[in-house]
């Protein structure tokens, strides 16, 4: 299915990967699915209970948007491991980033991942963290980080990225373009970081070039309001981050997500229409919504109202593009 075969409905769906709630697949699931025709789903905990009913969860999910004729699911989930792991015992308990101490060991445990996730039906793992944490400030990212200079982080990043994808998990690098150096956790709220893009350039955005080198399927935007590079909006929302500097400067060419936008830096900030179009002038392929409730429904309908009334078309395509190039060579 190419992205010209989508309906108008399936077309505003596909930019939103959603969370829910409960282990099995059930009927907010399929509502997701056939009504909204959500691009894709999102794991967490709450989710998961044994290998077993999570591979039966994933699978049905899968089936059914086979049976709505929708396109293949993107399920995402957080597998970094150390502080952030979703997956419990008997899943491999894994050290985070920070205690992994050559390009072997991030290798293989890459490799362990993705065997993991392959068997459970998950195709795509919000890792790995890109974000360089300097020992010299209490860094949010310090346990989630691979270290403190750009190559040490770009070396055991790209060795994640690289055995993820051999075995067919899409990597997202994140948080671009660079959170190490913030000490606010934007779960709560919305930090303000105010360095150059000079400086972004010779430092923060090292690791997320050599991540774009490897091929990395996605890059996930940070919820930072860098106020010196764009004083209007956070890097999940802003034209300039997104869409020029990552786009254009870079020379990206995959998936862009937003972070979870239910979290303090957005949610205590901005309203759902003000989002939608900002993800839409951004270019931002993919809207994070990693609770269930009546976002996920409200982001459909606007996104669906843009698309009737034909507002942005040429950028809501290439978005719809780069997702159905992902399925078709992951999925």
């Amino acid at each position: 299915m190419n992205y010209f075969d989508l309906s108008d409905k399936q077309a505003a769906g596909q930019r939103i990967l959603a969370g829910f709630d409960g282990l099995e697949f059930n009927d907010s699931v399929k509502f997701l699915i056939n009504t909204l025709k959500i691009g894709g789903l999102i794991l967490f905990k709450r989710n998961i209970e044994s290998p077993v009913q999570v591979k039966t969860l994933c699978d049905r999910a899968q089936d059914y948007a086979k049976i709505c004729g929708q396109p293949p699911l993107f399920i995402a989930i957080d597998q970094e491991g150390g502080t952030v792991a979703r997956l419990p015992l008997p899943f491999t308990q894994l050290p985070g980033a920070s205690e992994i101490s050559s390009v072997e060991d991030a290798a293989a445990q890459a490799r362990v991942t993705a065997s993991e996730l392959t068997q459970i039906g998950v195709n795509m793992n919000f890792a790995p963290v890109m974000d360089i944490a300097p020992k010299s400030i209490p860094s949010v990212m310090a346990k989630r980080s691979f270290g403190a200079t750009p190559s040490r982080v770009s070396e055991l990043g790209t060795a994640v990225i690289k055995n993820l994808q051999a075995s067919k998990i899409m990597a997202v690098a994140k948080h671009f373009p660079g959170i190490g150096r913030t000490t606010l956790d934007s779960h709560l709220d919305r930090p303000i970081f105010s360095t150059s893009l000079k400086e972004l350039e010779s430092f923060d955005l090292l690791p997320f070039k050599a991540a774009i080198s490897s091929e990395v399927s996605g890059v996930m935007l940070s919820h930072i309001l860098y106020d010196r590079v764009d004083s209007t909006w956070p890097a999940s929302l802003s034209p300039f981050i997104a869409g020029h500097l990552l786009r254009k400067e870079l020379g990206y060419r995959g998936l862009v997500m937003t972070d979870d936008l239910d979290m303090g830096a957005i949610k205590k900030h901005y309203d759902l229409e003000t989002i939608v179009r900002q993800v839409s002038k951004a270019q931002i392929d993919l809207m994070l919504i990693c609770h269930e409730g009546p976002d996920i429904e409200s982001a459909f309908r606007l996104f669906l109202k843009q698309r009737e009334k034909g507002e942005s078309l040429e950028s809501f395509n290439a978005c719809l593009d780069r997702i159905m190039t992902a399925k078709s060579k992951y999925l």
